[in-house]
């Protein structure tokens, strides 16, 4: 990537922002590490994608992925909910963590109504902005234009605009920056690597950093869907938040170092490690999940006639781990009176 210029800072007076470059042009992959690490990448996304196939039921593990991914992701922001408090029913969250926990399950059904629209939707701007109104509707940042690229000039870190970390292009040009993005996500003629195109192309969401909030969710959020509408997985099993919040200074320092130093290359390696470690560890959470529910199954059948009972409430705790004696009740429809199991 050595002709990669990120951008221009440009004088506004008592500060600078920055405007970044078009990015739906030729790259040219030339580094032999990122070549390798991405090679690295694929493989590991392929034995992940296989059990997206192979394993029955796989919705119900890919809920928990999700609830993970939107703590995550809303932790890196500042929501401090876990998935404890993020499985609870609205009425058993205290008050002082509603919020919180709202915006996760803003998060959640983002996510969700975000998959669903790539069957009608193409990777657009129209899908993000959809996407950006579900995640703020009725939450804190509900009145910073949910759905609406931003009329206004935003900044990132610091009091005030004076003292910001990074100020955003001048919100005149976001619509271009965004057709722009667009156009490269599904621009064929410029051959490109997927996992680098949607590297490239979160880099850039930040950078334009569109809406006035929300955008470091719905950032992370569209590298699954563009991963999904791509084909490269069958469904969304890859997420990356976790590993950003773990790596949290690195995640914002390679994003900087690429505007500041025109050094996009550094970026992309963290990128493509973090799906390898991801990929990976999700393929070994997958099958210590396979393995505890075939064993748990095993044992159900040992139950005889009370085993019915018992596989209903299975089903319910690989997609809710948390539970109740009402809970039971509803799920088997049984009275307290009764034996359960």
């Amino acid at each position: 990537m050595q002709n990669f210029k990120s951008g221009t800072y440009i004088n506004q007076g008592h500060y600078k922002s920055f405007q970044p470059e078009f990015i739906n042009k030729p790259w040219l992959l030339e580094n032999m590490e990122l070549i390798q690490l991405l090679s690295k990448a694929d493989r590991q996304l392929g034995r992940l994608d296989m059990y997206s196939e192979h394993i029955p039921d796989i919705d119900l593990f890919i809920s928990m992925h999700v609830l993970k991914e939107a703590t995550q992701s809303s932790k890196i922001e500042g929501t401090q909910t876990n998935m404890e408090e993020a499985l609870l029913d609205k009425e058993d969250v205290s008050n002082d963590k509603k919020d919180d926990w709202e915006e996760v399950q803003n998060y959640i059904q983002a996510m969700h109504q975000a998959i669903e629209m790539l069957q009608k939707l193409p990777f657009s701007s129209r899908l993000i902005r959809e996407t950006h109104k579900t995640l703020l509707q009725g939450v804190r940042g509900a009145h910073k234009l949910p759905g609406i690229f931003r009329t206004s000039q935003n900044w990132i870190g610091g009091a005030s605009i004076n003292d910001a970390t990074f100020v955003p292009p001048v919100h005149t040009t976001i619509n271009a920056l965004m057709s722009d993005l667009e156009n490269f996500a599904h621009n064929e003629d410029v051959y490109f690597p997927d996992l680098l195109k949607i590297a490239i192309i979160h880099y850039q969401f930040e950078t334009i950093h569109p809406f006035l909030d929300g955008n470091g969710r719905v950032g992370r959020l569209l590298i699954t869907l563009y991963l999904v509408d791509k084909g490269i997985l069958k469904k969304p099993i890859l997420y990356l938040s976790d590993f950003f919040e773990r790596n949290k200074s690195l995640y914002y320092d390679n994003l900087m170092k690429a505007r500041t130093d025109h050094n996009i290359t550094q970026w992309l390696k963290f990128f493509l490690v973090g799906v390898i470690e991801t990929a990976k560890k999700g393929v070994e959470t997958f099958d210590a999940i396979l393995k505890l529910k075939q064993n748990t199954e095993l044992n159900i059948q040992t139950l005889g006639t009370r085993g019915n009972n018992a596989q209903k409430i299975m089903q319910y705790l690989f997609k809710r781990p948390m539970i109740d004696v009402s809970k039971v009740i509803a799920i088997t429809d049984v009275s307290k009176k009764q034996r359960i199991i």
